[in-house]
């Protein structure tokens, strides 16, 4: 799977929750799209992942 264009390899059973674990992002002030469509937040423990999958994880900053 690719994740912000990178790849990075999909184990059977991962969710975005466990992708966004591995990859070190916090849980909090982030949107996360697969393959073109926002995933809530509530889905984030069921929305299970793919090999083909294009994923794209933004975090949100402040500042002025």
């Amino acid at each position: 799977m690719k994740v912000n264009g990178n790849a990075v390899p999909a184990t059977d059973g991962m969710t975005v929750h466990t992708l966004l674990e591995q990859q070190g992002y916090p849980l909090t002030r982030i949107a996360v799209e697969v393959n073109g469509a926002i995933v809530p937040k509530a889905q984030y423990d069921t929305f299970a992942l793919h090999d083909a999958d294009a994923v794209e994880i933004v975090c949100f900053v402040g500042g002025g």
